[in-house]
C-alpha cells in the first residue's frame, strides 16, 4: 500500500528522524498482538463462542487499571463505582456458563492480558508519537507476522499447507477483513483512548453473541442474558458520563459517593491532557 500510495501515510515522513525509537515500542505491541491472536484462537478449541465474548468484558478493568498507572486515565470514585459494576456484570456472565474449560478459560485470560497491553501501548504510540493509522499498522504487522511465524514453526503441523490450499480463498478474505479492522481499531484507539475502545466493543460482543446463538444453535442461560444487561447497563452510564459530566446525574452520584473536589479537578486535567 506505501508504494501505491504514499500520501496516504501521513505520519511517515515525520519518523524518519526517530523510526527507531519508534520500533522499540512496535515490538512488545506485536509481540503482544501475536499473543492475543495465538491465545484467543487456542481458546476456541475449548470454549464456546459466547462464554468468549463474556469473558472480554473483564478487558474493561485490566485497560482501565493500566491506563490510570501509566497517567492515561483519572483515577475517581465514582469511575471505580462504574468499573465495578460492567465487571461483576461480566462474571456473572462467565460464571453462568455450563460448557466451562480451563484450559480455555488460561488461553483466552493470557490472550486478554496481552491484548489490554497491546492497546494501552497503541494509544501511547498514536498520541504521543502522533501516528495515523495506516503507518501505525505498517509498523506493526511485519513484527506480528515474525512472532507468529516463529510460534507456527514451533507448533508445526503438517496439514496447514494442505489447509491452506483448500481455503485459500477464505482465508485471503479474512486477511483483507482483519486489515480494515486493523485500520478502525487504531483510528478509535487515537480518537477515543483504549479504554473508550474496550467500551465501545462492547455493543460489538452483542451482535457476535447474538449471531452465535443463531448461526451455531448456542444457548444463552437467564444468567447470563441478566449479566449482558447489567454491563451494558453500566457501560452506557460510562458512556453518559463521558459525554455530559456536568449532567444532573453524573454530579448527584458523585455528591452521594462524597467525592471531593480534587477528584474532579484532578479527572478534567487527565481528560484536558489527553
Amino acid at each position: 500500500t506505501y508504494m501505491i500510495a504514499p500520501s496516504l501515510f501521513v505520519a511517515m515522513a515525520a519518523t524518519k528522524e526517530n523510526r527507531w525509537t519508534i520500533l522499540k515500542w512496535f515490538f512488545p505491541i506485536g509481540t503482544c498482538f501475536a499473543m492475543m491472536l495465538f491465545g484467543s484462537n487456542q481458546a476456541y478449541a475449548y470454549c464456546n463462542v459466547t462464554f468468549l465474548q463474556f469473558m472480554k468484558e473483564g478487558n474493561v478493568i485490566v485497560v482501565f487499571l493500566i491506563s490510570c498507572a501509566l497517567g492515561l486515565q483519572s483515577l475517581t470514585r465514582l469511575k471505580v463505582l462504574v468499573i465495578v459494576w460492567v465487571v461483576v456484570g461480566a462474571s456473572l456472565a462467565v460464571s453462568g456458563d455450563m460448557a466451562f474449560s480451563s484450559i480455555g478459560f488460561m488461553y483466552q485470560a493470557a490472550s486478554q492480558m496481552a491484548e489490554c497491553l497491546r492497546m494501552v501501548m497503541g494509544e501511547i504510540v498514536l498520541t504521543g508519537r502522533r501516528l495515523d493509522p495506516l503507518t501505525y499498522t505498517f509498523f506493526l504487522a511485519p513484527v506480528c507476522l515474525v512472532v507468529l511465524i516463529f510460534a507456527n514453526a514451533c507448533q508445526w503441523n503438517p496439514h496447514i499447507l494442505p489447509d491452506f490450499v483448500q481455503w485459500w480463498p477464505l482465508l485471503t478474505l479474512n486477511a483483507l477483513i482483519a486489515f480494515v479492522l486493523n485500520l478502525l481499531v487504531a483510528a478509535v484507539i487515537k480518537e477515543c483512548s483504549a479504554l473508550g475502545f474496550v467500551l465501545a466493543g462492547l455493543t460489538k460482543d452483542i451482535t457476535i453473541v447474538v449471531c452465535s446463538c443463531i448461526a451455531f444453535g448456542e444457548q444463552i442461560t437467564p444468567q447470563q442474558a441478566m449479566a449482558f444487561g447489567l454491563t451494558l447497563t453500566g457501560v452506557g452510564f460510562w458512556s453518559f458520563m463521558k459525554a455530559s459530566p456536568n449532567a444532573p446525574v453524573v454530579l448527584k452520584a458523585e455528591r452521594l459517593l462524597c467525592m471531593p473536589q480534587e477528584e474532579t479537578n484532578s479527572e478534567e486535567a487527565v481528560e484536558k491532557k489527553v
